[in-house]
């Protein structure tokens, strides 16, 4: 989650030596660092919820799931975050154990701080991750959830989904979760 950019311009080689020494994770964006907030209860439910699902659904394939503290690298437009999951089938990411390259996946938990970030340039520059394949967003004020998914034409389709459809796809890993799994112990409006 970004939280208010700490001013200092840094070359990508002092964020990574920074970041390897920081017991705060921040996320890099074009020489500018963001201190990253705390969760809810009800973002950390949901995180655990969807990475449950998803890491039971994988067992047995090439693909791996990450959450929370490893960083998805954008090298296009110099950028280091942390999605809150992250879904890569490609070999390539066993190179480096602290950030991947190649997801195909990415999930993040909504919260007041982050959304419009979330939904506008973060997303922006998810996509110029050629590997990425759907970009999802869950809310936690009510059960709903976003997903943006590139077409072969390289072009992308949003779609949402509310518990009236009961359940919802992860199309790049295809995965059918219920809404009931997934917000299973978090108190919102469905």
């Amino acid at each position: 989650m970004i939280a208010t950019p700490d001013y200092t311009h840094l070359t990508l080689d002092q964020y990574i030596e920074l970041e390897a020494n920081s017991d705060i994770k921040h996320e890099y964006r074009n020489g500018e660092i963001y201190a990253m907030a705390g969760t809810t209860d009800s973002h950390n439910t949901i995180a655990g919820n969807l990475y449950a699902l998803i890491r039971n659904h994988l067992r047995g394939s090439d693909c791996r799931l990450y959450f929370a503290d490893i960083q998805a690298r954008l090298e296009e437009c110099n950028c280091f975050y942390y999605p809150d999951l992250m879904v890569t089938c490609d070999s390539r990411d066993t190179e480096t154990s602290t950030y991947k390259r190649y997801p195909k996946l990415i999930v993040e938990i909504l919260s007041d701080s982050t959304e419009a970030f979330d939904r506008g340039d973060k997303f922006i520059d998810y996509q110029t991750l050629d590997s990425l394949q759907e970009y999802v967003l869950v809310s936690t004020k009510q059960q709903r959830v976003d997903c943006y998914r590139r077409s072969e034409q390289g072009r992308w389709f949003f779609q949402f989904f509310a518990p009236t459809q009961n359940t919802f796809n992860l199309a790049s890993i295809d995965l059918e979760v219920s809404f009931a799994a997934l917000y299973e112990d978090v108190g919102v409006d469905s």
